[in-house]
Order: structure tokens, then C-alpha cells, then sequence
């Protein structure tokens, strides 16, 4: 019998010890990710407002205007035409084709989607421009293209890859 009052009042202490202990701890569970709400909505709509504000600057042939919707480090990839790296360059092409008295410029997105972590979203879309030819005639292509834009510390989108093609309508 006191073999058996001996184990019983060990395993009270153990017992007690755990409980004790687990009153004690320091430890926090792990912390959860925060949830981060879905604006892909509301960045669509910012994207799009953009895009007829940009549009507009095009069409208004302003090259500082048009140039400042793409991120500084932005690509654009027009055909026939070096790759052009850098809003400064961007400016500069666009400058040069708009001296063009026959250029003219509009595009409207079709599509716009944008990414789960609000980030970086993707536009294909319909554009028009039309340019001079060798006679001075006016010669107007209708494509399509794709902008990938990238949200920036401040909020807004630009646009980090454009790439229009060449295909026609």
C-alpha cells in the first residue's frame, strides 16, 4: 500500500507540474497570415481609368502625358522598332512618332485581369494608329495588344511591358 500512495502522490505532481507549467508558458501559437482583401475590382476599374486617361493623352498627341502611364523601368516592344527601355526613351519614341502630322493613337482593353495578391494585372485590348506613308498618305493600322502593369508603392498602376502587335483585325 504505501508503494501505491508513493505512485499516486508522483503522478499528482506530475499532473500538477504539467498544469503548472502549461499556466506558465510564455509561448504564443504561431501567427496566422493576414487576410488580405480582394480589390481585384476596384484595380480593374483603376486600370481601365487609366487606360482612357492614357488614351486620350495619345490622342492628344502629348508625349509626357502619354509616357507618364508606363513605370520608369517600363519595355515598349513596337513593331519594327528597337525595344525601347526607360519612360525617358518611351517619351522620346513617342515624341518622334507623334511629329507625324497624320499620327493619330487610341486603344480600349477588352480584358483586364488582375492578380489574387492585387499586384500586377495583364490588358489585351483593340488599338488604332495611324502614321504617314511614303507619300505622305495616311496609312491606319487596327491591332491588338498587351500591357502588363504592375502596382506601385503609391497605389497606382502602370503599365511595366507593352507590347502591340501586328496583326490586323
Amino acid at each position: 500500500m504505501p508503494h501505491l500512495r508513493r505512485a499516486a502522490f508522483a503522478a499528482s505532481l506530475l499532473v500538477g507540474a504539467v498544469a503548472l507549467a502549461s499556466c506558465n508558458s510564455t509561448s504564443t501559437p504561431p501567427a496566422q497570415p493576414a487576410a488580405t482583401a480582394d480589390n481585384r475590382a476596384a484595380d480593374e476599374a483603376a486600370i481601365r481609368a487609366a487606360d482612357a486617361a492614357w488614351s486620350k493623352a495619345a490622342g492628344d498627341k502629348d508625349p509626357v502625358r502619354t509616357a507618364s502611364f508606363y513605370a520608369d523601368g517600363a519595355v515598349l516592344m513596337a513593331a519594327g522598332s528597337p525595344i525601347g527601355t526607360g519612360k525617358d526613351t518611351i517619351q522620346k519614341a513617342f515624341a518622334g512618332m507623334m511629329t507625324d502630322p497624320k499620327f493619330a493613337l487610341s486603344f480600349a482593353p477588352t480584358k483586364v485581369e488582375v492578380s489574387k495578391a492585387g499586384d500586377l494585372a495583364y490588358e489585351i485590348g483593340d488599338y488604332e494608329i495611324t502614321f504617314s506613308d511614303k507619300k505622305g498618305k495616311p496609312l491606319t493600322t487596327k491591332a491588338k495588344y498587351v500591357v502588363v502593369w504592375g502596382k506601385q508603392a503609391d497605389g497606382s498602376w502602370k503599365a511595366l511591358v507593352d507590347a502591340p502587335t501586328t496583326t490586323t483585325n
